[in-house]
């Protein structure tokens, strides 16, 4: 009975201390993330600040009426629907090529590495002499009798922006496959040569199964910078830039200049909950793809 006393109090003596410990992280976690979410609920449910007046969704429906709202959403929806599933597969192959024996495999590299040494606002730089409309790419146009374009102001701009986005995310995508790749069994693809397996073939039921949680991460974190890629947005066109450019986080910026609290937090909400969906699918997905790795 005593021993069983002892180890009891050595039990709880080891959660006090596993709390202590972790109370720090629990409390920045609480004061940082936790209390300001709860405080974003709340402002999305009522009046203003001043008057404290409960509207439930009103907030909300209104915000569907909002012009400018449903411009940035589905800017960011068409963007994020095109540049996301380019940044996964590309950095894919890019991996599996960087994987073989191929020429100039430095340089291909250090060419996709590169942007990740340098800050945002240099390679938007870049892109500022490249696109400009007395940039590089309408002198090389010019060669061939086609008249100059305005990118940033014209149907191309998403592209633009696009091409900036994977430039910027395909070489920390493509380390990250390729870890992943190394990780892959040998003996598995040795036993699949032997039995005749198409390259298809192994790469559909072997590796795919295998990159499952690597495709899910990085499908995660490429939709986390697509929401994010207001950063080159601003600095390549400011606050108000042309229409298709105009994302969920200018509607937020600017939203936040005019002090409109309830708007931007019911716009906050739709975004996170968006986002929380569109995880809980992609790990609904990546469970069943990764099903035959652990059985």
């Amino acid at each position: 009975m005593k021993k069983r006393q002892e180890q009891l109090s050595e039990r709880t003596k080891d959660r006090l201390r596993d709390i202590a410990f972790l109370s720090p992280s629990i409390l920045g976690v609480s004061v940082f993330f936790i209390v300001p979410f709860f405080v974003v609920v709340y402002y999305s449910l009522i009046s203003n600040p001043i008057q404290h007046k409960f509207v439930f969704f009103k907030n909300f429906i209104a915000l569907f009426k909002n012009s400018a709202f449903l411009t940035a959403a589905g800017n960011t929806l068409k963007f994020s629907l095109i540049a996301v599933p380019l940044a996964v597969v590309l950095s894919l192959l890019l991996a599996q090529m960087l994987e073989a024996r191929i020429p100039l495999k430095s340089q291909f590299r250090t060419f996709f590495l590169s942007p990740m040494m340098v800050p945002v606002a240099s390679v938007v730089l870049i892109w500022q002499v490249i696109f400009n409309y007395n940039g590089s790419m309408n002198d090389f146009l010019s060669l061939f009798g086609i008249d100059k374009i305005d990118w940033l102001k014209s149907q191309y701009a998403q592209l633009v922006v696009g091409a900036l986005f994977l430039w910027k995310n395909l070489g920390y995508n493509m380390i990250l496959f390729m870890a992943a790749l190394n990780n892959i069994p040998r003996e598995l693809m040795e036993v699949a040569d032997i039995e005749g397996a198409t390259p298809w073939y192994k790469f559909r039921h072997i590796t795919i199964h295998y990159l499952s949680p690597t495709l899910l991460f990085v499908t995660i974190l490429s939709l986390i910078n697509s929401f994010k890629v207001f950063r080159e947005v601003f600095l390549l066109t400011g606050d108000y830039p042309y229409e298709s450019l105009y994302m969920l986080q200018h509607f937020m910026n600017n939203t936040f200049k005019s002090l409109d609290y309830q708007k931007l937090s019911a716009a906050a909400i739709i975004m996170a909950l968006v986002m929380v969906v569109i995880i809980a699918l992609l790990f609904v997905f990546e469970d069943k793809l990764g099903k035959d790795v652990e059985g």
